[in-house]
């Protein structure tokens, strides 16, 4: 990361507020090279105007795909937000309505030779989401990438990179991946970013993405930085020693949880792939305690009574606990789970290890009663 910074040469100069088109906002080309470094990649777009990891997504889908062109999520079911880009669930504007055929395949199974050669675009998901699997690790995603790609030289392998950035000291596009895209109010943010997102990747298919990140003609040479510059490069520069804290709290949550009966995934001793520590409680009265407790240790709202709720993109009733100083950040120490069987809850964040530990702690000690 430092070395990304070094080659950027950053000056404060480029820390200057712009608006309106931002025509030649140095603080923006500085921002895209420091990524486009930390991962190795041809080009970067890393914008406030990218708002979640879904966005993210939504963007580079609709920039490499063509009518009749054919998605295939090569991690098996998508997350929920996912479905409504797709079309799986019936949403305006998706990728349905444009004529984008969509398949899915499962890396644990063996692999479909007939859908990956009909396939345009080949989407890893590196995270488990909501399915209580363990994520990829960096090594198993480049396996990945080497098969699909000796069957279909041709393919596009994106990433969906959420929760994974610096868990390793690899990433995607060190493995093969072709666009790697994640969203800055989780890892790369380090708690300091208060919104935006990236997508990274090689020049010809970012040349493609950077038409549906703003308009065909003018691409990735507008959107202003609104004085978030610095914000966006101290994210950066924080995020390996942030994202440290989180995986050790992530750790601890897993040993303890499991001493206790609890099934989780990863267990403590498992190579991780995100920051995500998954708790089966199978009942939905203690996935309620356990979000109320990590509430009630937080900084920001901490006397809310968390109860589920409805939450846009998604089908199930969500409950969060996220007493965040940035909305939804889930590199903050935070807690969410789908209001369904078998009641798993997923913990993550945690800017310094010892306030993860002592929500794991609070947590336990409510579900012992």
């Amino acid at each position: 990361v430092l070395d990304a910074f070094r080659r950027s040469r950053i000056s404060d100069f480029n820390f200057r507020d712009t608006s309106g088109y931002g025509y030649k906002d140095s603080g923006r080309e500085k921002v895209e090279s420091v990524y486009k470094y930390i991962f190795h990649t041809d080009e970067a777009l890393v914008r406030p105007q990218i708002v979640s990891g879904t966005h993210a997504i939504a963007i580079s889908l609709f920039g490499l795909l063509r009518p009749k062109d054919t998605l295939l999520y090569l991690s098996g079911e998508p997350y929920e937000t996912g479905e409504g880009v797709i079309g799986i669930r019936k949403v305006e504007g998706s990728l349905r309505d444009f004529n984008i055929n969509y398949e899915e395949t499962d890396l644990n199974e063996l692999l479909d030779i007939e859908k990956i050669k009909r396939a345009n675009v080949g989407v890893i998901q590196r995270s488990g989401g909501y399915s209580f699997k363990k994520s990829l690790t960096i090594a198993e995603i480049g396996e990945y990438i080497d098969k699909t790609k000796k069957i279909n030289p041709d393919i596009c392998i994106m990433v969906d990179n959420c929760y994974g950035e610096f868990v390793e000291d690899l990433e995607p596009t060190d493995a093969g991946a072709d666009v790697v895209v994640g969203s800055l109010i989780k890892n790369m943010g380090a708690g300091i970013t208060p919104t935006g997102g990236y997508i990274t990747g090689k020049e010809k298919y970012i040349n493609k993405i950077e038409s549906r990140l703003t308009a065909p003609g003018v691409g990735r040479d507008i959107g202003p930085m609104l004085g978030l510059t610095r914000l966006f490069l101290q994210g950066a520069f924080f995020a390996p020693m942030v994202v440290s804290n989180a995986v050790k709290g992530a750790v601890f949550a897993s040993r303890l949880f499991e001493l206790l009966g609890y099934e989780v995934k990863p267990k403590f001793n498992e190579l991780r792939g995100d920051i995500v520590q998954g708790i089966k409680l199978d009942d939905p009265d203690k996935l309620i305690k356990f979000a109320q407790a990590v509430q009630k240790v937080s900084p920001i709202d901490w006397d809310a009574e968390i109860q589920p709720a409805p939450l846009a993109g998604y089908d199930n009733k969500i409950l969060m606990a996220a007493g965040t100083f940035i909305q939804g950040s889930s590199i903050e120490l935070s807690a969410d789970a789908p209001m369904k069987p078998p009641y798993v809850v997923y913990l993550q964040g945690g800017i310094y290890y010892e306030h993860s530990k002592l929500a794991s702690m609070y947590a336990a000690e409510v579900l012992k009663g």
